[in-house]
């Protein structure tokens, strides 16, 4: 698929420019985004341009995974990132990023409902999973306001840096935003009382 981008009453999500990499670096040396984030640890401007030269491109060409720049409409820095990745039997996962000094004001939640929309609208997307290591509360809070049911704990389903994290995991399905799913639903029974 060739690179898209959407728009918000507030935002552009846009695709990532290999000039992107010194702002890219930059953001990435937030040790909360190292910390609770797969980006590797110490983050290099090799990183970012192994990011923004192969993965980013690679990603939209083999339509494994859809990156997204986040940045103001009229222009400016990079506020964020937000991608879909992992597809499989019709769902994708979402990851995300805020630079620090952009959290709180709800880029996110408004970048996470576009991508979501676009994804049930445009790629048939059946279900939305965000998975987030327990303890990442920015990242649940973020997944809860634009709509994600938390669906349980995985153990041990997390690698990150070597080590095996137990992860949070939450859905989000088309009818959660009133549209309409490419395919019938049918709900597990619930257990009478």
């Amino acid at each position: 698929m060739e690179p898209t981008t959407l728009t918000t009453e507030r935002l552009t999500l846009g695709t990532f420019r290999p000039e992107d990499a010194a702002e890219v670096h930059a953001i990435c040396q937030d040790p909360d985004i190292q910390r609770w984030t797969t980006v590797p640890s110490p983050y290099g401007i090799q990183d970012a341009e192994f990011f923004l030269n192969r993965v980013v491109p690679d990603g939209w060409r083999n339509d494994t995974e859809y990156s997204f720049s986040v940045r103001l409409r009229e222009g400016g820095p990079i506020l964020a990132a937000v991608a879909l990745h992992n597809p499989r039997a019709g769902g994708w996962e979402i990851g995300f990023w805020t630079a620090k000094e952009h959290r709180g004001r709800g880029y996110m939640t408004e970048s996470v409902l576009a991508l979501a929309r676009w994804a049930f609208t445009d790629l048939a997307c059946t279900r939305l999973e965000w998975r987030a290591e327990v303890g990442n509360t920015g990242s649940r809070a973020t997944a809860e306001k634009a709509g994600f049911r938390i669906e349980g704990v995985l153990r041990s389903a997390l690698p990150n840096k070597g080590v095996l994290r137990d992860t949070w995991v939450g859905g989000l399905l088309p009818s959660d935003l009133g549209l309409s799913s490419p395919l019938p639903y049918l709900p597990a029974p619930r257990p009478e009382a």
